[in-house]
C-alpha cells in the first residue's frame, strides 16, 4: 500500500509521541492507536500501518540474540550485556543461546547490526579469499 507523506508525518509524530525516557511506551502506544481508531482520520489505516512498521523496526532495534558453542558464564554474560548496553543504550533484551554449530567464538545480532565472530564466518571469509 502506497503511504502519503502526511499519513508518514503523523505516524512519525504519534510514534515520537509514545517515546518516554528514549524508549518506546507500550501503553502510549496501545493509546495512541485507540485515539487514532476512534477518530478516524482521513488515512487512518496507513497512518496505524506505517506506526506499526515503526514500532517493529524499534522493538527490532532494541533486541540482541547472542549465540556460542557453549554455554557462557554469568560473568561474561554480564560483561557482554554491559558492553552492549554502553554501545546501544539502555532496555535493551537480549537472549543467549547455545547453537552447536558454532565451532567459536561469538554471533550477537542486534536488529540488522550482525558481528560475526565465529570460527565457521573466519573459515568461510578465507575460502572467499582463495
Amino acid at each position: 500500500m502506497k503511504i502519503s507523506k502526511l499519513a508518514r508525518r503523523e505516524a512519525k509524530a504519534l510514534f515520537v509521541s509514545c517515546r518516554a525516557n528514549g524508549l518506546l511506551d507500550e501503553g502510549k502506544v496501545r493509546q495512541a492507536v485507540e485515539q487514532v481508531i476512534a477518530r478516524k482520520p482521513r488515512g487512518y489505516v496507513a497512518i496505524l500501518s506505517h506506526l506499526q512498521r515503526l514500532v517493529k523496526l524499534d522493538l527490532d532495534r532494541r533486541t540482541a540474540r547472542v549465540e556460542s558453542a557453549v554455554a557462557l558464564s554469568p560473568t561474561q554474560q554480564s560483561e557482554l550485556t554491559n558492553n552492549l548496553a554502553r554501545r546501544y543504550g539502555q532496555g535493551l533484551n537480549i537472549s543467549f543461546a547455545q547453537n552447536p554449530t558454532v565451532l567459536g567464538g561469538l554471533r550477537i545480532q542486534v536488529g540488522s547490526d550482525v558481528y560475526d565472530g565465529t570460527v565457521q564466518a573466519r573459515l568461510n571469509a578465507l575460502a572467499d579469499h582463495f
